[in-house]
């Protein structure tokens, strides 16, 4: 077993899939790399050739869970980064990983900051990731983020933790990692059921990743079928009475607008 691995989850022919790739091999610490699909082709094939890429084929219709469940189960390493075919990481991402692994034995979840991009260009400020910025304070008490409250408290007001920041320590947390009934909010209700599991949740507030917003997304598909609205209610339902839900949700609408 590895220390580290990138599980990329390809689905369909992504024009951003090559520059992840190319993020990815550009590590300053070495770390391996696979791609798994559910959705074939000749253009991911290819890609997979081109880079020296192990590509795992998952068989059945293409979802979310089972998509993530099939490239954490194909990594043979004891951290994991489910990495997102449209999104980049910076070269320090698997060094600065590495180093708080071995300061922190009983990390079980490294995540960091991250730079958003649209239309390929770098966002100078997003008003919602500089709000998760802040829910995020807790987790950078380091030496108190073993405990379930500290955890939690990053994700009561919302998910402030982006998934495809997040690795996973795969020795400890077991499979199947994701085992909520939910579209969008699945890596949500995922953190906060690992929050009340051991385990010390890292977080480095540096940029480590490039997010790219745009048109094919699932967060803007999950925006416009309603979806996210629906899951993110169900979501403060399990932590917060009605009436703060209502409110929360209000303004919650309201950031949806970053997407567009």
């Amino acid at each position: 077993m590895t220390p580290h691995s990138f599980a990329i989850c390809a689905y369909k022919d992504s024009p951003y899939l090559e520059a992840c790739i190319r993020s990815l091999q550009a590590q300053t610490v070495k770390s391996d790399i696979l791609l798994c699909t559910s959705t074939p082709s000749s253009f991911i094939k290819e890609l997979c050739e081109k880079y020296g890429i192990p590509m795992f084929i998952r068989y059945g219709e293409s979802n979310i869970r089972d998509d993530w469940n099939f490239a954490y189960h194909k990594a043979d390493s004891r951290f994991v980064t489910i990495a997102h075919q449209d999104d980049c990481y910076h070269k320090d991402y698997v060094k600065t990983l590495t180093a708080y692994a071995e300061k922190y034995p009983d990390m079980t979840l490294f995540t960091s900051g991250y730079a958003v991009v649209k239309d390929n260009k770098l966002a100078t400020f997003e008003a919602v990731e500089f709000i998760k910025r802040i829910l995020r304070l807790p987790l950078r008490l380091k030496g108190f983020s073993h405990l379930s409250a500290v955890k939690r408290s990053a994700l009561i007001f919302g998910n402030s933790i982006c998934c495809p920041v997040c690795a996973y320590h795969k020795e400890r947390l077991g499979e199947p990692l994701f085992t909520s009934p939910y579209r969008f909010a699945l890596d949500w209700d995922t953190l906060y059921k690992l929050s009340g599991m051991p385990g010390r949740f890292v977080c480095v507030e540096r940029p480590l990743m490039f997010y790219r917003v745009h048109q094919e997304a699932t967060t803007k598909a999950c925006i416009a079928d309603n979806s996210r609205a629906r899951e993110e209610a169900e979501m403060f339902r399990k932590i917060w009475p009605e009436p703060v839900v209502k409110l929360l949700m209000h303004f919650y609408r309201k950031a949806y607008k970053e997407y567009e």
